[in-house]
This record gives C-alpha cells, sequence and structure tokens, in this order.
C-alpha cells in the first residue's frame, strides 16, 4: 500500500510496482491510509511523513500498534531528518528520501519483503551477502565463515535483524551485554572496529556497518546491492 498526497509522485511508483508484479492499494491521506490499512491488511506500506489530515508519525505508531508485523518502508524529504531517525528508532524497516529513484524503491520493496518472510524463521537472517544463523553460531559474508565472539555476534545479528534502523550505543549494549556486567560506550565502539576488521578482510569495497554521528550505528544499506 502507498499513503501519499502528490499524485504525480503515486501514478509513478504505482507504474513502476505494477511493473514488477505487485498489486498496489493508495491513500491520499493519513485518515484514508489507516482506513484502507485495517480493512486490507497489505503486505507492506510506502508511507509519506508528510500527509493531511494526519501526520506520517502519527499513522506509523497506529500501524505498529495494530499490526507490529507489517513493514513499513519511510518516504521522506531531506528536511524531515528528525523524523526518519525517530521512525528508524521507532521500528521502521527502511527509508527513502526525495526525490527516490523509483526502481531503487522497487528494489527495496522486494528486499524488505523477503527479510519480513525470513522473521518466520528468527534464527536465520539474510541481508545482502551476510548470512546469520542463530541456532549454529553460524556467521558468513559472501560464503566466507567468520570466528566470532559472544559479543561480535550479538552486535552484528542485532544490527541484521533491524538493518535500516540506527542503534545508540546504550541500545547496542542492552541487546548484546543484557546488563550482565558493566560495559560503557568504548566497549562498543571496540567491538564495532573488531568486525568491521573481519568483514572488511573478506571484501572492502563497502564498509559494513554505518556510523551515523551522534546517534550510533546501522547495517550500511548499500550491502543489499553486492552479490550473495
Amino acid at each position: 500500500m502507498l499513503i501519499d498526497d502528490e499524485p504525480h509522485i503515486a501514478d509513478v511508483v504505482v507504474y513502476m510496482l505494477e511493473e514488477h508484479g505487485f498489486k498496489v492499494l493508495t491513500a491520499a491521506d493519513g485518515e484514508e491510509g489507516l482506513i484502507l490499512f485495517t480493512d486490507k491488511q497489505p503486505s507492506l506500506v510506502l508511507l509519506d511523513l508528510n500527509l493531511p489530515k494526519k501526520s506520517g508519525m502519527e499513522v506509523f505508531s497506529e500501524m505498529k500498534t495494530l499490526s507490529p508485523g507489517t513493514p513499513i518502508i519511510m518516504l521522506t524529504c531531506r528536511v524531515e531528518e528528525p523524523d526518519r531517525v525517530l521512525g528508524l528508532e521507532m521500528g521502521a524497516d527502511d527509508y527513502v528520501t526525495k526525490p527516490f529513484s523509483v526502481r531503487e524503491l522497487a528494489a527495496r520493496v522486494k528486499v524488505v519483503l523477503r527479510r519480513a518472510s525470513q522473521t518466520r524463521d528468527p534464527g536465520f537472517i539474510e541481508h545482502g551477502p551476510l548470512k546469520i544463523a542463530e541456532d549454529t553460531f553460524s556467521l558468513t559474508f559472501h560464503g566466507e565463515q567468520i570466528k566470532a565472539t559472544r559479543a561480535e555476534f550479538g552486535l552484528i545479528k542485532t544490527l541484521a535483524s533491524y538493518p535500516a534502523r540506527v542503534f545508540s550505543r546504550d541500545a547496542l549494549i542492552r541487546e548484546i551485554y543484557n546488563d550482565e556486567h558493566p560495559v560503557t560506550d568504548r566497549t562498543i565502539d571496540a567491538c564495532v572496529k573488531r568486525v568491521r576488521k573481519k568483514l572488511l578482510g573478506i571484501e572492502c569495497s563497502v564498509d559494513p556497518i554505518e556510523t551515523v554521528y551522534g546517534v550510533g550505528y546501522k547495517l550500511n544499506q548499500e550491502l543489499m546491492e553486492q552479490e550473495q
């Protein structure tokens, strides 16, 4: 489902997604979008943040309450960066900044839908060339096995589980160490550095972990474009 109040953008997006085999529902404002979302229960939502009648962030919050598992990709303008960061922290699955390539958007839709289907097997995560099997404590990158400590495995698993989300250092401490013992921000930074070194030792064209200055860390979305 696409919720966007700009008809010229909506028409192009719908055409391109239908060319890729998707059936697309559309809504032009937040209130209509929520009604359609509740009635039709779409597999994925493309949500513009700047909407009439009900803001995109309000719609996002209500959708996550109604159906936490439905993936949502946010469509944002560059000036809406604070909302974008907030949305990612709240659990948005990805974001695309306007103006955007519709072909890239279609590719991101496919990736997010594939990732959502993988949640049925929570022990296995795949993101581009990165594959994680929690049950066997297995981590591979471009087909090569990587030896990782428990903290390193926990870091990459956390980032790959929500690849569009920016994790603060405090959030990573909670996810990885579970308050077992005192851990500082420097511990997280050192762990990120070690994981980067191991992954870049296999393939160095893209830094796998992106630093979002002033916020924290996230998985680099460019990994999706690499060969698996």
